[in-house]
Formats: C-alpha cells, structure tokens, sequence
C-alpha cells in the first residue's frame, strides 16, 4: 500500500474512533495491509474501550512482534495482563518497559504522534501494583522507594500514599496509558491528502484599462495607453474582434468619451439584449451592436504591435503642376524632372463630384538589379550609370501593378481598362504603383520550387510577399533561414519556415 493510502486510512481510523464508533475504527484499522506496530497499538487501545480485554492482547502482543523496543507497548500490555489476573506477565512487561527506557527519566511519543509522556516513576509504580499481587511485598517497597528517586516534582504525594498502601499491604491500581489517546497521523501529512489550488483566483489588481474585470491567465504583451490588443486566444470567436463604428455615439453614462464615426473598437463580449462591451481609447463602454460592424482586413493591418492609430490628417492642399511640354503621355522614365497633373486623375467612387481638383498622391515603387562582374568594383558615376540605363529599360518594359483594396492579390496594368480600374482602388486619395522587371530572372535557373504554408507581409524592400498556397520558384538560398525567390512576377527574399518544398515541382537546373 502506499504511504498516502495508508496515512489516509490511519486518519480516518482515528476519527472514527475519537467519534466513539469503534467498530468502525476497527474495520478502517484492520483493511490496511500489514499495518506498522503503531496502528496495532491504536487497536488495543479501541479494544479496551470496547471492553474487550482479549482481543486488546492479542493487539499488545502483535504490536511489540512489530517493534520490540517500544516501551509503551510493553508497559499497555503489562496493564491487560494485570486485568486478566496474569500477574507474572504483567510484572515481565514492566520490566520490560523500564529497561527500554535505557535510563531516561521520561520518553515523550509526542513526535511519533502520540500526546503521552511514559515516565519511569509510572512503569514502576505499575511494577509494584504487580508485586503486590504476587505477594512480594518486599520487592513492591524497594520498587517504590526507587520511583521516589525517579520522581519528578511534585508527585511525592502519590508515591508516599502508595508506600503507605503497601506497608499496610493493600493493593495498588495499575497505571495506563490515558484513554482516548491513539497514535495519529502528522498533521501536515493529513493537510497534504486533498490536492490544493496553489494558485488560487486570479484577480485583476491593476490594469490600464478602467474597471477592468478580466479574470484569466495570458501572455505578457505590450500595451499602451489609449490602445488594447488582445492575445490571439482571445479573438477565437466570432462575436469579439475589431468592429468599426457606423456612426458617432455618446454613452449615457459619460459626457467626455465620445466614440466618432470610422473609429476602430475591440469588442469583448456581446450580450443578447443587442448591447456589446468594447474598450476604445483605453475606455470600456457600452455600445449598441447595431452600431457596429466587423473591421475589414485593410483595418486590421493598420492595427500592429500594439501602436495606436494615428490621428486623422487632412491631404494637403492641391499641387498647382503642370506637364513639362514635350510629354503629353505621363511620365518620361528617363527624365528625372517629369511631373504629373493629378487633377487628370479621376474621383475614387464615393468621392463628392463638387471637388474636382483635390490632389491624388501616387506612389511608384520600382525595383531592379544591376549585374556587376565579380571582383570589379565600380565608382559611383559609373553605379549611377548603370542604374540610370537599367531605370529607363525597366520604365519600359517593366511590369506594372497595383494592390487591390481588399489587399489579397496584386492587379496588372496591361492596358487602358486596366488603367481605369486602377483608379478605382484610390484609398484616401492614394495609391501605389509597383514596377517590376518582368525579365529580372529569366536568365537565372530555378533551383526548385516551394509551397507557401503561410502569408508573408513584406517587411522591407527587398522582401518578396506572397499568399498562403502561391508557389514560389527559389533562385539562391541566403543562408540557411532565408532565401530568395520569385513569386506572382516579384522577386526578393522570404523566410524559410514560411514554405516547404514542394516535391512535385522540385527540380535541380
């Protein structure tokens, strides 16, 4: 049996039996398998109070089988013969009980978890009881005088009364161990039975957010004030998330927070009678569900890292620019002081037709690459001739591209209607132009090919961005976390672990 049953038995055995139910005492005792000396003492003790002698005996008797140099063993044992009327074994056990003292004026059981002290003055006290029965009454006067030398302070009176007794030759009372007394478990092994919650309820002791009733465990994450970005356990349902506000609404319950039309909450919980809990600018309000509506994936890339998003700003004023003469068609690659007239640009849909000249700002991003002979290093006019020659050559031939408003896939410029609905995804009054050479890698091999397990934003320049499930043709490996590939016309370098081989494409060239 392990200890931890048998310390939980052993407890429960003693409960019962300072209840008074001592058969069940009895059968909690004598279910535990091999039980030590100490748990058969407990049995004798239940059988004198039962009032059964015998069996308390044949207890006694297999307690000290147990553990032969336990004295208050022997000195019990010695207080049932003496009940059964064996004299002779009764006086054996005292003397017993007195040489296991080795000495000792006392021997405390405290800490083996009994709350008795066996003195020597009691143990031959008893032994003198046992002479007396016997007859020897001699001995019983030399056995008291000894305990007079034995005695602690104050219990002189006892002991001379007893001298008296046998000078009279009466007999003396047995002395025992105090009943209702049992060996116990350690209090601290019994506390240990029940498993415990060490760590008890979390509790909110100091958050940035105002009444802020959030129990639960989560990840450090930054936080900010004015801003609350939630952990990505905390998004899993559908009814949380980033919502944006269909129109201005001022709580009830507070004349300073104003929630504006466009603005970005989080909503934590949405009860059902159409109200949600949200937190916005570090406030938590309450706002009707009506009002809300789920942020698109445009909104939820501006929300990063737990920055807040930054004030509206109003474009600039127009750009007064008109076309350098000699270039009708747009913009000469060649020509680093070609400029546009944005006025020529049409409305983004939506946009009110009474402001015809307000100003869009088109961003052009062109990358390319120039081939230097290894071992020669170019000076800086001839890398700025290079890169001039290779500008203008990729102005072009170049591929152009736009993003989409939705932000999922990239749009050719190819022609004319291609051109029209470019515009079309004006956001704010901007828009970004890619220019790629289409013949940046035709003459490099494809070393294999790769699936994209995941959707890799760019995060510089030179990096190439692609979609979960786009195949990507790797040209060179950086090192052995990045390498450089092409994908969807684009090339640059993107991380490893983004993508695994794909082994119907692999090829070697």
């Amino acid at each position: 049996m392990a200890y931890r049953e048998l310390v939980r038995r052993w407890h429960e055995g003693v409960v019962a039996a300072d209840g008074g139910d001592w058969e069940a005492a009895l059968e909690i005792f004598g279910g535990i398998p091999e039980p030590p000396s100490r748990i058969w003492f407990n049995v004798g003790c239940v059988q004198l109070l039962a009032g059964r002698p015998e069996a308390a005996l044949r207890a006694f008797d297999k307690t000290i089988a147990k553990d032969n140099s336990l004295a208050v063993g022997f000195f019990q044992r010695g207080f049932v013969h003496m009940q059964l009327e064996m004299y002779e074994q009764a006086l054996s056990d005292y003397l017993m009980a007195f040489s296991h003292l080795r000495k000792n004026p006392f021997i405390d059981y405290k800490q083996l978890g009994l709350r008795h002290i066996l003195y020597a003055w009691e143990v031959l006290y008893s032994t003198a009881a046992a002479q007396c029965r016997l007859r020897r009454w001699q001995e019983a006067r030399v056995t008291l005088d000894k305990a007079v030398v034995w005695r602690p302070e104050g219990r002189t009176a006892i002991l001379d009364l007893a001298l008296e007794r046998v000078q009279d030759r009466l007999f003396l009372e047995p002395l025992q161990v105090p009943l209702g007394e049992f060996f116990r478990p350690r209090k601290k092994e019994v506390e240990q039975l029940d498993s415990k919650d060490f760590l008890g309820k979390p509790k909110v002791i100091s958050s940035i957010i105002p009444n802020d009733e959030y129990i639960g465990f989560e990840p450090l994450r930054p936080q900010k004030q004015g801003f609350y970005e939630p952990s990505a356990d905390a998004v899993r349902d559908r009814l949380d998330g980033y919502c944006r506000v269909l129109s201005r609404y001022y709580p009830e319950d507070t004349e300073k927070l104003s929630v504006n039309a466009g603005s970005l909450v989080f909503v934590l919980t949405r009860e059902a009678d159409g109200w949600a809990t949200a937190i916005h600018d570090g406030q938590k309000l309450r706002i009707p569900s009506s009002f809300l509506e789920p942020a698109s994936e445009m909104d939820k890339w501006k929300i990063s890292n737990g920055i807040p998003l930054p004030p509206a700003q109003e474009p600039p004023g127009r750009l007064h620019v008109k076309q350098k003469p000699g270039s009708p068609g747009g913009e000469d690659a060649n020509d680093a002081d070609a400029r546009v007239d944005f006025t020529q640009i049409p409305p983004t849909p939506g946009e009110a037709s009474s402001s015809p000249d307000r100003p869009v700002v088109l961003r052009a991003c062109c990358e390319c690459t120039v081939v230097v002979r290894a071992g020669e290093v170019p000076s800086l006019p001839d890398l700025r001739a290079l890169l001039r020659e290779r500008f203008a050559q990729q102005a072009e031939r170049g591929k152009l591209s736009y993003r989409h408003s939705d932000g999922e896939e990239l749009g050719a410029v190819s022609g004319d209607e291609d051109l029209g609905k470019m515009w079309q995804q004006l956001t704010d009054g901007r828009l970004t132009l890619c220019c790629q050479d289409s013949n940046f890698h035709s003459d490099r091999p494809v070393l294999y090919q790769m699936l994209a397990q995941h959707s890799y934003p760019a995060q510089g320049p030179g990096d190439l961005e692609f979609s979960k499930g786009d195949v990507l043709d790797v040209l060179s490996e950086v090192n052995e976390d990045w390498l450089e590939g092409c994908c969807n016309g684009k090339t640059g370098i993107f991380p490893k672990c983004f993508a695994t081989q794909s082994s119907s494409g692999a090829t070697s060239l």
